[in-house]
């Protein structure tokens, strides 16, 4: 996998414009990045089409989509495969029927290397979790294995998370935090505390 990302956390996300495939309409469109300027953006790279995981995550996003839109972000899976890969590999795969999330068609490699998944040797993307907030910021990074498949279930707890601290600027969300859990607002007096701290909330 290439180490040379040119996006970093924190950083302003450059437009990038790319091929998709849309399931729902059946059709190639040509989309960017920053069309999606005023949501939480989820760019989810996986390795290939006609794999044996990657369905299975596609699959867990598929369920969650409407739930994903509902806290005002969108989500885009990419693979270095084609349109017509993408459109094949729903009509074929039981797991992807009725799935309605745009595919992009990164066939050059181009976006896998802006946020640093290309696997140079195989000219597939590692499985990479980028979001984007609504104003082009990288908050949050993701990369596995190959092997291993992602929680959907985590990521939208990561969104809500992004959601809550952008709302609530000076407050953080302590380990597994969900919403209505308890959170934290950092500083010098509870360092070394935030045990009781949370303790007396």
């Amino acid at each position: 996998m290439e180490n040379t990302a040119k996006v970093q956390l924190e950083e302003f996300v450059n437009d990038i414009s790319f091929d998709v495939y849309d399931p729902k309409s059946d059709a190639i469109v040509r989309k960017s990045l920053w069309e999606f300027t005023g949501k939480r953006l989820i760019v989810f790279f996986y390795p290939a089409d006609f794999t044996f995981v990657c369905p299975t995550e596609l699959k867990d996003l598929n369920k969650s989509h409407e739930e994903i839109k509902a806290s005002n972000a969108e989500i885009l899976v990419v693979s270095t495969d084609t349109v017509f890969s993408h459109k094949r590999r729903i009509e074929t795969e039981k797991l992807l029927e009725n799935f309605g999330i745009q595919m992009v068609s990164d066939r050059t490699g181009h976006l896998s290397r802006v946020f640093g998944t290309l696997n140079v040797e195989t000219g597939n993307s590692a499985r990479g979790t980028f979001i984007i907030s609504p104003d082009g910021i990288l908050k949050a990074i993701e990369i596995v294995t190959e092997p291993i498949g992602r929680s959907t279930t985590e990521l939208i707890r990561k969104i809500r998370a992004l959601e809550f601290v952008r709302s609530n600027p000076g407050q953080a969300c302590p380990a597994t935090w969900n919403v209505g859990g308890e959170t934290l607002k950092p500083s010098i007096k509870i360092a070394g505390h935030v045990g009781e701290e949370m303790m007396h909330k």
